[in-house]
């Protein structure tokens, strides 16, 4: 039976304004579907599976969740594919909705090659697909992931929904706890996994579900670079919606693998396993070759090495190692230099820039860094980042200020209050003409708060735990309140 996945893809007529579109009902169409497709398959209801996949590749809410996604949410939504197109305004993202109405993908269009600077100096390849082909993706996406969550490994927590680099660092700290007796680790790292999965055993692992001729396609239009084609044998394009997915789908069973040889945590093609001794690992390094093989992939001989806790090794961004028998987690130190290298740099080529626009570039970047590294042992890591990031603020306001002395540069970019001295400061009016004063986000008072580490194969997916997710998702809210909003004395500071 031929799958008809993007004719038809949504009702016709049904909406005219990007503006007027019930976001609310919009989520809850597709929310509810993917939960019935996580059910049919918990159940084993294959024809109903099916079914309810092709509903899903057939809904307008999906394919308005999708154009917001792709065209609204995604970070790389200006950056064009081959077809040169972004769509950035209401107007173009409702015109583009009532194109892909009328528009069957009989052949995907190859990717357009990009390359983005990655933290060793070297560069990371992209593929970009062209508008359509990304919001054909994510439509695909929403009726293919409910039914792999239902079988995807508990151990498994990158690019998934619910789940975090977070949840991987805590089950890593639970395996290697001084309660735990597992102190060796294979640190591995999987050499150019999205380059190079294999096209024939992804394809076999989907199997036979409606949407898959269209994944056979993405995996093989092939890529544009310097105005030439080239194929693709094989990996899929970093950079479409779909691809983690389809990695994470070729990576599962791991986990079975090493079943009751070892502990496993990966987070999409890095992983960790660990174990009592070295011989274990040593053990379990062959078999792990052996099941990568079969998917077209190796381990990276240079990022793979077998480690003793006591030595440590770094993970997401992370250097975990044991001081006096407990496992400790901490912000890894290229990380701590790239943050401080990032700001330094930037001031130094904004010499002219305003307080209020330093604050305004400098707050995000420090709440999102704090945020990721806050639930790790970082107390010592964010006073030493404070202050390096004080000394280079202080720095700029003298270079900026050649003439006048310290303390006439001190008054007009600091301030004083009961709890805090030297505080970067710039006084701004908000939208309803009250005053209100903005100040640089300090990394120092941010409180340590231990990650709660997702349950064992909780899905968001799954209908019968909507309690635990609403729970979960509310004391993350909280959690992210207190970190954007903070009292100092008695005046409300605001960040961006």
């Amino acid at each position: 039976m031929k799958d008809r996945t993007l004719i038809g893809i949504g009702a016709n007529g049904q909406i005219s304004q990007w503006e007027a579109i019930d976001w609310q009902t919009v989520e809850g169409n597709v929310r509810n579907l993917r939960r019935r497709i996580y059910r049919a398959t918990k159940l084993g209801q294959w024809n109903q599976v099916r079914s309810l996949m092709k509903l899903m590749l057939r809904s307008y809410s999906n394919l308005l969740a999708s154009v917001r996604r792709v065209t609204q949410e995604n970070k790389g939504r200006k950056i064009p594919g081959v077809d040169r197109q972004v769509i950035l305004t209401p107007k173009s993202r409702m015109a583009l909705v009532k194109e892909m109405l009328r528009y069957t993908l009989w052949k995907a269009k190859p990717t357009r090659r990009v390359y983005i600077p990655k933290a060793n100096n070297k560069i990371r390849p992209l593929g970009i697909p062209t508008i359509k082909n990304r919001v054909a993706q994510a439509v695909v996406k929403n009726a293919l992931e409910p039914s792999w969550e239902v079988r995807f490994e508990s151990n498994s927590y990158g690019f998934r929904p619910g789940r975090s680099c977070h949840d991987a660092i805590k089950h890593i700290w639970q395996r290697l706890n001084k309660s735990h007796k597992d102190r060796w680790i294979l640190d591995a790292d999987i050499k150019g996994a999205f380059d190079n999965i294999s096209h024939e055993y992804t394809l076999k692992a989907i199997g036979h579900v409606p949407g898959r001729e269209l994944i056979k396609q993405w995996l093989k239009a092939g890529y544009v670079e310097a105005e030439i084609l080239h194929a693709t044998e094989s990996g899929v394009p970093q950079g479409g919606i779909i691809s983690p997915l389809i990695s994470n789908i070729c990576l599962d069973g791991m986990q079975q693998l090493l079943k009751g040889k070892a502990g496993l945590i990966r987070y999409a093609d890095d992983f960790v396993a660990t174990a009592p001794t070295r011989e274990k690992i040593e053990a379990i390094v062959p078999a792990i070759e052996k099941w990568l093989k079969q998917r077209g992939l190796v381990m990276h001989s240079e990022k793979t090495r077998i480690v003793s806790i006591q030595d440590g090794f770094n993970f997401l961004g992370f250097s975990v190692k044991h001081y006096k028998g407990k496992c400790l987690f901490q912000p890894q130190k290229e990380k701590v230099f790239g943050l401080l290298k990032e700001v330094r740099g930037w001031l130094k080529r904004n010499r002219s820039a305003s307080a209020e626009n330093v604050i305004r570039h400098l707050n995000p970047i420090l709440i999102g860094w704090s945020n990721y590294y806050k639930h790790a042992s970082s107390a010592q890591t964010f006073s030493f980042v404070q202050h390096q990031i004080w000394d280079t603020i202080w720095k700029w306001c003298l270079r900026r200020h050649p003439n006048k002395g310290k303390y006439w540069v001190y008054k007009k970019y600091f301030q004083n209050t009961q709890k805090e001295r030297w505080i970067f400061f710039s006084k701004i009016t908000d939208k309803y003409g009250q005053s209100e004063v903005l100040q640089l986000f300090n990394m120092s008072h941010v409180r340590i708060e231990r990650h709660i580490k997702v349950c064992g194969n909780a899905s968001p997916d799954d209908p019968t735990q909507q309690e635990y997710w609403q729970k979960r998702r509310q004391r993350s809210k909280g959690i992210m309140r207190m970190s954007a909003y903070w009292d100092n004395s008695d005046v409300r500071i605001r960040t961006v």
